[in-house]
């Protein structure tokens, strides 16, 4: 009887044990939040701008909102999110000299990492391969989210082959940087064409043909750069000069850009309402 209480007892520390150890393997770590943040940017999940409640994260990841806001703080110190001590966190909305800054950069460390070669690895060849057969199936299909992940993380998994995993965890903060500049600045850049270049990347790498891979990838960034919407100055005064400049309409009479401003508020809510297809305002009442 005794033995059977002995068996009954170490089965029970058993399951015991078992559960425990399934429940530390689910456990999240702040880096497990902080990459899966950095794996919805590049697969343009969440837009710039978007809001990070430390709530919300805490009930999604269900942990602490100690372990959100460490792996916030993670994320900040790589330039992917803000704080603000009133709006709490959100993803960050570049600026235009902010997104010219980060394709140099990309520009440099990319180029430079090709320069640094002299040869490249029979086995580094076949995983960007395979990479790129991935990435050729997602240009194919209708997963917008898998397309835009794999385009962006082609050039993480080029640094991890060429055997820079420094560069590489580098390269995959500013590719998500670049990610949330192509939604901000309205890309136009083409998907297909864009997996076409990492073809040719690739086979000059494969063929030893290193100077013509680098000049490749120095084709590739500055052909994403300039499929942005970017303003061509650097006037820092632009916006403003261009938003204060005075109103001017060929199809108009003279005179009548002052009639904007002189005409009484009835007479200029009529002009509205015969003719709400020429209204140019871009407030949310003018839609509805």
């Amino acid at each position: 009887m005794r033995d059977w209480f002995d068996t009954q007892y170490w089965c029970t520390q058993l399951v015991y044990q078992w559960h425990a150890s399934c429940s530390l393997q689910a456990m999240v770590t702040s880096a497990d939040i902080s990459n899966r943040i950095i794996e919805a940017v590049m697969a343009q999940r969440l837009a710039p701008g978007s809001r990070l409640g430390e709530q919300q994260l805490a009930m999604l990841f269900d942990c602490s909102r100690t372990l959100v806001r460490e792996a916030l703080m993670r994320l900040a110190a790589r330039g992917i999110v803000t704080v603000s001590a009133r709006r709490g966190w959100y993803v960050i909305q570049p600026s235009e000299d902010e997104a010219r800054e980060a394709f140099e950069a990309r520009r440099v460390i990319e180029t430079g990492l090709i320069r640094s070669m002299k040869a490249v690895d029979p086995t580094a060849v076949r995983k960007l391969r395979a990479h790129l057969t991935r990435e050729k199936a997602a240009v194919k299909g209708t997963d917008v989210g898998m397309r835009s992940y794999l385009l962006g993380d082609f050039h993480v998994c080029l640094a991890e082959c060429l055997g820079n995993s420094l560069l590489a965890d580098t390269l995959r903060d500013y590719t998500a940087r670049t990610t949330l500049i192509a939604m901000l600045y309205q890309s136009t850049h083409d998907a297909a064409l864009s997996c076409e270049e990492h073809v040719q990347i690739v086979e000059a790498l494969e063929q030893g043909q290193l100077t013509r891979a680098e000049q490749l990838m120095t084709e590739h960034i500055g052909s994403v750069q300039a499929a942005l919407r970017l303003s061509a100055t650097t006037d820092p005064l632009a916006r403003l000069r261009d938003a204060l400049a005075p109103l001017s309409d060929p199809a108009l009479p003279a005179g009548s850009a002052q009639d904007l401003h002189t005409s009484s508020p009835k007479a200029g809510r009529r002009r509205k309402a015969a003719d709400p297809a020429g209204d140019p305002s871009p407030y949310l009442g003018a839609l509805l």
